[in-house]
């Protein structure tokens, strides 16, 4: 990858029917979606993606069905590890890369307790590394159960043993992603970053890409931020896009994932708005005028930047 190329791997949402059940026809479509507006891999079974309510069995079938939809154009790592015996862990990690993914994401906050020091961790990823043979993997400092964040020394010695290729990096502080990148140079390894109020600046120190809810939103503008951030020419753009998403961070965050199926259904996708998160606050009519505001917003901003992406 020329030093200059960014990728943009979204946080995959995971559609639902009316009555609960996953639409799998909807899940291609939304593969579809991300790969045609030029996201270059997907992180299916995250976060965004519900994988908390979601069965073990429900879990293995939506990363089989990613990884068939994308039909080898991009690659997918998928989330693996939910606790439990590190042996246990070490299963689920077999059984997700058994689907196909490039590499299995472990959540930092499942690899130890809150309350246990950073050489228990050490210790846990060890044996899990240890359990899994040569199974490429990744960490997410997901926010639940809780944060653990991965320091930069720590990030230097996994991705030293050549097991670790992956980080999707919340620490919110520019400088610390700045140290993190510094730690792994030369190494096979990127470093994406879900924080967009400092997007631009993670871009030019270093890191592979961005990885972020907002790529629920228009995810042909975070490619488009990916491919320009460093442009002269469009300096002035940058930064109004820079600004813009710094502008509508509370409004996209408040009741997600619903509102962001509703705002990626307002554009033309045919999936329900059904979530079984029951955590994230109540999906009213104010939430609805804030995203139909944000939909306004971003239109005008799309146009000055003559993104032609449509959704069909």
């Amino acid at each position: 990858m020329n030093k200059l190329e960014k990728e943009f791997i979204p946080v995959m949402l995971t559609p639902f029917k009316d009555n609960g059940e996953v639409d799998f026809d909807g899940l291609t479509k939304l593969s579809e979606l991300y790969i045609e507006a030029g996201a270059k891999g997907l992180f299916a079974n995250c976060l965004s993606s519900e994988m908390f309510e979601l069965s073990e069995a429900e879990r293995l079938k939506v990363v089989t069905h990613v990884v068939k939809a994308t039909q080898g154009a991009v690659p997918v790592v998928a989330t693996g590890t939910f606790g439990g015996p590190i042996a246990q862990q070490a299963d689920f990690v077999k059984q997700i890369y058994g689907c196909g993914v490039e590499a299995v994401i472990g959540i930092t906050g499942l690899l130890a307790g809150e309350h246990d020091g950073d050489e228990i961790f050490d210790e846990n990823v060890s044996r899990l590394l240890e359990l899994t043979e040569q199974i490429p993997m990744g960490f997410y400092e997901c926010p639940v159960p809780y944060k653990r964040l991965i320091s930069p020394a720590q990030l230097e010695r996994l991705v030293a043993t050549g097991r670790v290729t992956y980080h999707k990096d919340t620490c919110l502080d520019i400088d610390q992603v700045k140290a993190k990148i510094a730690a792994t140079q030369g190494h096979k390894f990127g470093l994406y970053d879900a924080y967009m109020a400092h997007a631009v600046a993670s871009l030019k120190a270093g890191s592979a890409g961005l990885s972020c809810i907002q790529g629920n939103f228009f995810p042909e503008l975070i490619v488009w931020l990916c491919n320009n951030y460093d442009n002269t020419d469009l300096k002035e753009q940058v930064d109004k896009v820079q600004q813009f998403f710094i502008d509508e961070m509370d409004v996209m965050h408040n009741v997600y994932p619903t509102i962001s199926k509703y705002y990626l259904q307002k554009r033309g996708l045919n999936i329900s708005t059904f979530t079984r998160r029951n955590d994230i606050g109540i999906f009213d009519a104010k939430i609805k005028t804030g995203i139909d505001a944000l939909t306004e917003r971003y239109d005008i901003l799309k146009n000055e930047l003559e993104i032609k992406f449509e959704v069909v």
